[in-house]
């Protein structure tokens, strides 16, 4: 809450250095990053503990991923902790997108959570029922698109086209759930190597940090030729809290984790990814930046449909980065691979924003 003490003080001497969302968005990093690197230790300590045999391993995945048995999971709650800690600190608390997209990290935290602990507690993979967490994640979803629809137009903006958009009324509503539920599941299918899903959630987020900055001012906005969002901006901060979070993830998360994301740190990252880019008007640029977790997603889904229909693989193994592995890439090598992918669709999605 250091913005409301700065400005109770007038912004004056140093406190003038926290009216500037810029400097606000690198000290929030920071401390996020220093949060989890404290905390990390302790906490993976607990979860060992805690879990005994750690997150279940699938019997029939790649072999080389039954060495990792005993690894805990629901290392998402180290992000979490960080992330909100950060924010409480840095962010502007009279800001309803903000909020928003902390509710919705929150909530898809809490439905990972209940799963990761319903998946050690009973020593399966399984979790809960799937229609159970897309109900709940719906709920969430619809509550969270209200928020954030309510502070903007219906309108839905098409990246490469200027002052191009297409009103979708009160539909606006049921599409901000679905890239909020849709962004969600896709990070969380991607989380199944050391490190596979954080970086790419962390260049993600540094991509929309400046996008929602540029978003949230009139002047950078009108020379793009992007929909100006007012309030917008602070949304840099969450993505920066996103980031420093992460980055510390990462450290214990490296090969060979000493902890495992789970669908506590998955679900509520994806679901961040996807309400940051309804509030900044920016969802089908959310395909272009996060276009390793749609093909994640896709691979799932062609898999299944296929399979139904045929009784026969489109790939060896869903989600695709194991039909890699199972084609002889090591894990080190899909992963770094995926990572530079990554990279290159968030330049991509950058593109966009003067390509109009």
């Amino acid at each position: 809450m250091l913005y409301l003490l700065a400005e109770w003080m007038e912004f004056e001497g140093l406190f003038n250095l926290v009216r500037y969302q810029t400097f606000r968005a690198g000290a929030t990093l920071m401390t996020a990053l220093i949060i989890g690197l404290i905390i990390g230790p302790r906490l993976i300590d607990m979860l060992r503990v805690r879990q005994g045999k750690g997150q279940p391993i699938r019997e029939d995945g790649p072999q080389t991923h039954l060495a990792k048995v005993g690894t805990p999971t629901m290392g998402g709650l180290m992000i979490l902790i960080a992330l909100a800690l950060s924010l409480m600190l840095w962010m502007d608390p009279r800001n309803p997108f903000v909020w928003a997209c902390l509710a919705v990290t929150a909530g898809f935290g809490l439905i990972g959570f209940l799963d990761d602990y319903d998946k050690v507690s009973k020593g399966s993979h399984k979790g809960v029922s799937g229609k159970v967490r897309l109900l709940l994640e719906f709920i969430v979803a619809g509550i969270a698109s209200y928020i954030i629809v309510s502070q903007i137009n219906t309108w839905l903006y098409v990246p490469f086209v200027s002052d191009r958009a297409i009103p979708l009324g009160w539909g606006y509503y049921i599409f901000a759930a679905f890239v909020i539920v849709g962004a969600g599941n896709a990070v969380n299918l991607t989380d199944g190597l050391d490190g596979l899903a954080i970086m790419p959630v962390i260049i993600a987020a540094g991509t929309f940090a400046i996008i929602c900055y540029l978003a949230g001012r009139v002047d950078y906005s009108e020379y793009l030729g992007i929909p100006y969002v007012e309030g917008a901006g602070e949304l840099a901060i969450f993505c920066a809290a996103i980031m420093g979070a992460g980055l510390a993830f990462l450290w214990f998360n490296a090969p060979p984790a000493a902890v495992f994301m789970g669908d506590t740190g998955s679900l509520a990252l994806g679901g961040a990814l996807g309400a940051i880019a309804v509030a900044s008007h920016h969802e089908i640029v959310l395909a272009i930046v996060g276009g390793l977790f749609v093909f994640e997603a896709l691979s799932v889904i062609i898999q299944v449909f296929w399979f139904k229909r045929t009784g026969k693989r489109v790939f060896r193994m869903a989600p695709i980065h194991h039909h890699f592995e199972q084609l002889g890439w090591s894990e080190s090598k899909v992963v770094i691979r995926f990572w530079i992918v990554a990279i290159v669709l968030a330049l991509l999605g950058l593109a966009t924003l003067k390509l109009r």
